[in-house]
């Protein structure tokens, strides 16, 4: 029996019947400002997302003293050194407090990634509906294994990762903890199209057929996660802003919210779109179709007892009439009532029954 791949995230339910479950990185887009967060969030929700996403650090233990102190004097920076940088624009309890409070007014999920242990924790004691862990931890297993025993759905992705690392982390997890996301990325910012490989998602599914396969895209569009919807991602995740030339190296690769409605709108269009596979006639295509469709029709008028010959009979529209796959049954079959010119044949004005081959 094939196992089935099934994912719970608050109140959704992913799997490959469903629709998409759109993340929205809104990450450190926020700039340090609460108030920016909220609206945030708050547009994020009219643009149609399930989740707003955060990312969280404890700087002081995450970053060597070396890389916290050094300096970082750029048009992006909010400090002096980059530890200052991180510092200005990490939330604390109670801004997190505020936030998941407001996500769950508008009835999104809120969850951020954790990038150490004392972030787990942090997000754990805040009960968070789910971990994301981001492609620089797909080799950090002690962080991988901590995350999985705190219970929780984890996504995983898998930006500058060999098929060994993913598959590594997947046999640290999966024994742990089996409610797992892998999602295909490339850690570039934005990557050039080329580099996406959207088919590693169709890779991913054969390798873990037990679990839910996502794709988190760092590419500026928004066609992209429509495609990786087509070949079998149901989680896709894009980074958020409300202004491209906001201060801060994400804005300029992340979805407005105007972007972002519209890549939300196509993945709930193409879910409907797929439909069951079953080729069928909708009520919709029967006009257009008899209109463009063509009849058998006489070529000219007929008496009652003829025979008919391929000479009698040609293909005319519009459709309605006898189809043109009876043409060949029709030959040689005998009227049972005169016809006028153009007459639209049925099986009704012949003596003899259609082969039924011809029918179909």
């Amino acid at each position: 029996m094939s196992v089935r791949r099934e994912l719970v995230i608050g109140n959704n339910l992913i799997n490959d019947d469903s629709g998409c479950y759109v993340i929205a990185e809104i990450g450190h887009n926020h700039q340090g400002s609460l108030e920016i967060c909220r609206d945030m969030f708050k547009a994020a929700k009219a643009a149609g997302v399930n989740a707003v996403k955060l990312q969280k650090r404890d700087n002081r233990t995450l970053f060597t003293r070396e890389a916290f102190d050094k300096l970082y004097d750029n048009p992006n920076s909010y400090g002096s050194t980059y530890g200052e940088h991180r510092e200005c624009l990490e939330f604390g309890w109670h801004e997190h407090v505020e936030l998941q409070k407001y996500a769950r007014e508008l009835e999104l999920d809120f969850f951020s990634t954790a990038f150490d242990i004392p972030s787990a924790e942090f997000l754990a004691r805040l009960d968070v509906p789910a971990f994301k862990i981001a492609s620089g931890d797909i080799k950090s297993i002690p962080l991988l294994k901590h995350v999985a025993r705190l219970g929780k759905p984890m996504i995983i992705s898998t930006g500058g990762a060999t098929m060994d690392d993913v598959r590594r982390a997947y046999d640290a997890i999966m024994p742990i903890n089996p409610k797992l996301c892998i999602m295909q990325c490339t850690a570039g910012y934005p990557p050039a199209w080329e580099e996406l490989n959207l088919k590693v998602i169709a890779t991913f599914r054969e390798a873990f057929p037990d679990i839910v396969i996502g794709f988190s895209s760092h590419d500026s569009g928004i066609a992209m996660a429509v495609a990786g919807y087509m070949l079998g991602a149901r989680v896709v995740e894009k980074h958020f802003t409300l202004n491209r030339a906001s201060k801060g190296t994400d804005h300029a690769f992340s979805l407005e919210p105007v972007g972002m409605t519209k890549m939300v709108r196509d993945l709930k269009r193409l879910k409907v779109a797929l439909g069951d596979g079953h080729k069928s006639v909708f009520p919709s295509e029967k006009a257009p179709v008899a209109k463009m469709g063509k009849s058998l029709v006489a070529t000219r008028a007929l008496s009652e007892g003829h025979v008919l010959t391929a000479a009698d009979i040609c293909m005319k529209s519009p459709g309605g009439g006898l189809p043109p796959y009876h043409l060949d049954g029709l030959i040689g079959c005998t009227l049972r009532r005169a016809v006028a010119e153009d007459h639209a044949f049925s099986a009704d004005d012949v003596r003899e029954a259609l082969p039924k081959s011809e029918a179909a």
